[in-house]
């Protein structure tokens, strides 16, 4: 496996190209205290660059002048709120290879699926900018006759965005695009692990127009110290989080104190299951797409297969073999198909996870090793026979690992798919139209993905039940989570 940094020059002048101070008010600034902390490479350990350690201080100066920009802007007329999210889409596309080897080097995943995600992330501003001259309200008769209703749709007001370092654009663009549709102001705290990619973008909405304190960005360590009193401040009025279940119920509780609009995008356990009529060949597709995509670190990864007892051997033969056939390297290398895992700590984490299970029973068709060197490199790993009570069928692995168990009838397949306090998203591979039907609507989660791998698009509702999570992103539902309706009773026949 090579780490050799292919080249060096082009890397450099990407990272001097990209901001590290805070964004505040239009004004690109250090951290009230001086503050840096370091971004590493995860294919390396070793330092990329240094960005400003926001203090609490900083997170209210940032509200403040969100707060200060809500009135101007939300009376901003919608159209040209449109054209700023087309010229900002245009300009990811134009950026878009300097902006994936960014995303590349503080995140790990390889080139291919960096440009694939900042084409994703550009489709939101595209999709956003369209749907900014449709927001509209109603009118109509009372049903008395007497008098008339009227419907208004307002921004919510200032927003805290809170950003995962899995996929460091996209789920920026995912809230930062509706934001600016609807008219909302925002201040924006991405991951430590990955502040690059969200730095870049605030560059780029600053040069396509977007007015002084409409986006502020905050990176810092401590994400609870600076988050917290935001929560608490009375000029909040909307929180968005994408991460973790145990920090989103966190969130959950501080945004209680000021009442405010939330959205939740939580974890994932997400079940694939490979109905006996598939059409295999389709199915390992899927199941490499579901699997592998940014290194199994989403949470919308496939986290269990359940494969019906008749194709269980030859589907985990053949997924192995796929699986074994990948590159694993430095991202920025070609020819490569897996990069590393983010950091150490979820490294272990994985392979913790996969040692509970082969302890528990299960087989190992491939992998189940880390890779030792630089980087937090692991291999792609395929498990079969996983029995129930391993905690990988439980817990969302975040990694290149696929667990397999066979299922005998539909009933036993959907138990085994809901059993999990997460809802986000189920795959099924059937060519059976009523089977395809039957087990949708008996799925308990709030996306599916029938007979193909990738359910993301940025016209469609984005979301989950359960404990993956309320609200949704992306589609038309995606802008309503920015307004507010408010309603005018009106007397009299006009």
């Amino acid at each position: 496996m090579s780490t050799r940094v292919s080249e060096p020059r082009e890397e450099s002048a990407v990272l001097n190209w990209v901001p590290k101070d805070l964004y505040i008010a239009g004004r690109w600034r250090a951290a009230s205290g001086g503050g840096v902390f370091a971004v590493e490479d995860p294919a390396t350990g070793e330092l990329l660059v240094e960005v400003a350690d926001a203090e609490p201080e900083d997170g209210l100066a940032a509200l403040a002048a969100a707060a200060e920009a809500q009135g101007e802007w939300g009376a901003f007329p919608s159209r040209e709120r449109g054209e700023i999210l087309r010229r900002a889409y245009q300009a990811i596309l134009a950026q878009a290879e300097q902006l994936a080897l960014l995303m590349t080097l503080e995140m790990g995943k390889a080139l291919s699926e960096s440009r694939a995600e900042i084409a994703y992330a550009a489709e939101f501003f595209r999709w956003f900018s369209e749907e900014a001259v449709r927001i509209h309200g109603r009118y109509m008769v009372n049903a008395t006759g007497k008098g008339r209703i009227l419907t208004m749709r307002e921004p919510v007001g200032p927003c805290v965005l809170v950003t995962p370092w899995n996929f460091p654009a996209a789920m920026g663009a995912r809230k930062i695009a509706p934001a600016i549709a609807a008219g909302c102001t925002m201040v924006v705290k991405p991951a430590q692990q990955t502040p690059l990619s969200m730095l870049a973008l605030a560059k780029i909405l600053e040069q396509a127009g977007l007015p002084a304190g409409v986006l502020n960005v905050i990176t810092a360590q401590r994400a609870g110290a600076v988050i917290e009193p935001l929560l608490k401040d009375p000029r909040a009025r909307k929180l968005s989080f994408t991460g973790s279940t145990e920090v989103g119920r966190r969130l959950i509780e501080l945004s209680a104190h000021q009442v405010l609009r939330v959205s939740m995008e939580l974890g994932g356990n997400a079940p694939f299951l490979v109905f006996d009529d598939a059409d295999l060949d389709a199915a390992i597709d899927g199941a490499m797409l579901a699997k592998m995509r940014n290194v199994g670190e989403a949470c919308t990864a496939a986290n269990r297969f359940y494969v019906h007892e008749s194709l269980v051997g030859e589907f985990a033969r053949r997924l192995a073999e796929r699986m074994g056939a990948l590159t694993l390297g430095r991202g920025t290398e070609p020819g490569i198909d897996v990069g590393p895992l983010i950091d150490e700590a979820q490294r272990s984490k994985v392979t913790e996870l996969v040692e509970d299970a082969v302890a528990r029973g299960a087989r190992v068709l491939l992998g189940a090793k880390r890779v030792h060197g630089r980087g937090y490199f692991y291999e792609p790993t395929v498990l079969i026979d996983v029995p129930d009570g391993s905690r990988l069928l439980s817990e969302e692995i975040f990694g290149p690992v696929a667990p397999i168990a066979a299922f005998a009838t539909e009933d036993e397949a959907i138990t085994a798919a809901n059993r999990t306090e997460y809802g986000l998203v189920a795959y099924l591979y059937t060519r059976d139209l009523d089977r395809a039907f039957r087990v949708c609507e008996r799925l308990h989660t709030g996306m599916i993905g029938l007979n193909q791998g990738v359910v993301s698009n940025a016209a469609a509702p984005f979301g989950g039940v359960k404990q993956s999570g309320f609200g949704r992103e992306g589609g038309f539902e995606g802008i309503e989570e920015y307004l507010e309706t408010k309603y005018v009773a009106l007397l009299g026949g006009l």
